[in-house]
């Protein structure tokens, strides 16, 4: 691949901890992006590798737990990110610090890696956003379409859908 890639990351089942997977559909709902890769990395744990190896440049969207108030915008740059083999019960417990780790370590994680998100206001069972970090999404949405534009990327809003006028 070449261009970036942005991966949506966070259960959708566990309220906030779905905020990357929101962001990830307002941005391919309501934007065009032109060389920009979007996936829905989900829970998706070392299948993510060969993505996160083949792009020019990384952002990961998800709730970031930073000490900061409910709904406020994180930004961490590649050098702030936890890339660390972490210890495990089982080798079915692979989370994204163990991907960033092992693709750190081929010398293929993209110097430009960033993740993009907000800090949760409520991870527990649910399928919604907690009010604050619904909020949140639109202004963390501009951060990535900003990066992205730094990047060189063409990003065009979309028009929205004609409403059906009787």
């Amino acid at each position: 691949m070449s261009g970036s890639a942005v991966i949506g990351l966070g259960n959708p089942l566990m309220g906030d901890d779905g905020f990357g997977l929101v962001a990830l559909a307002r941005l391919r709902d309501e934007w065009t992006l032109e060389g920009v890769e979007l996936a829905d990395g989900g829970t998706w744990g070392m299948s993510l590798l060969p993505l996160i190896e083949d792009a020019e440049r990384l952002v990961l969207l998800d709730a970031i737990a930073a000490g900061a108030t409910p709904g406020e915008v994180v930004v961490l740059e590649r050098d702030r990110l936890p890339i660390y083999l972490t210890r495990k019960l089982s080798p079915h417990q692979v989370d994204l610090r163990d991907v960033l780790a092992v693709a750190e370590w081929r010398g293929k994680l993209p110097l430009e890696t960033v993740a993009i998100g907000v800090q949760p206001q409520s991870v527990q069972m649910g399928l919604e956003l907690s009010p604050a970090v619904d909020r949140a999404v639109e202004a963390a949405v501009g951060v990535v379409i900003e990066r992205l534009l730094q990047w060189g990327h063409r990003c065009e809003p979309r028009e929205p859908a004609a409403s059906c006028m009787r």
